[in-house]
């Protein structure tokens, strides 16, 4: 994650790092800025994700899918490991794979249900799911969540993609001055609101 302070690394007892960058050293990209009414002081605050690490059992299967399905670019390999990019020379939108032995992970604490990339629209969903479908791989439906549509996919080794759609956004029932203030909530599931609120915890 990109926060506006020198590196810092935190791991907790199930493995899980967080890291805290200033974009390689370079200025933080303009959409990447803080929100001002934010309570946490300025340095500190989150304006991105970084790097996605995933761990699989076969390097090469997962790194042509990142080339010649989605176009990301090889920055570096080596024998177990390989980082690619989708904006070359950014850090923003990188994937790093790892190579390695063991059993398949199982849901649940700790876990990472599925890793998404973004497309302009349902017009490039549905192109992207042509093009997905002829690479050999199989997909989910196209779902109209109300914030935005996706479509799901495994590639070889298990890993989940999906891809979604930027809108209609979630402004499409809230002001960007209101985002964040309260709990929005799909025409789908307000009549659950009451159940769905009781069980939030807040946010310290």
């Amino acid at each position: 994650m990109y926060a506006g302070r020198e590196a810092l690394h935190f791991e907790d007892c199930e493995g899980l790092r967080l890291v805290l960058l200033n974009n390689n050293g370079d200025e933080v990209p303009a959409k990447w800025q803080p929100w001002e009414e934010s309570i946490v002081e300025k340095e500190h605050r989150i304006l991105g994700m970084g790097a996605v690490e995933m761990t699989v059992q076969s390097l090469d299967s997962l790194a042509n899918t990142l080339e010649n399905l989605f176009g990301y670019e090889l920055a570096s390999r080596t024998a177990n490991e390989a980082l690619y990019q989708s904006v070359k020379g950014q850090a923003f939108g990188e994937i790093v794979i790892v190579e390695q032995e063991g059993p398949n992970e199982k849901p649940g604490k700790g876990s990472v249900h599925h890793v998404a990339i973004r497309v302009k629209d349902g017009e490039e969903l549905r192109g992207w799911q042509q093009r997905i479908q002829d690479f050999g791989f199989e997909v989910m439906k196209i779902t109209d969540r109300y914030y935005f549509e996706s479509l799901y996919f495994k590639e070889e080794n298990g890993i989940l993609f999906e891809l979604a759609t930027d809108g209609p956004g979630f402004t499409v029932d809230s002001s960007i001055e209101s985002l964040g203030k309260e709990l929005d909530l799909p025409p789908f599931l307000e009549s659950k609101r009451a159940e769905i609120e009781a069980n939030l915890t807040p946010i310290e």
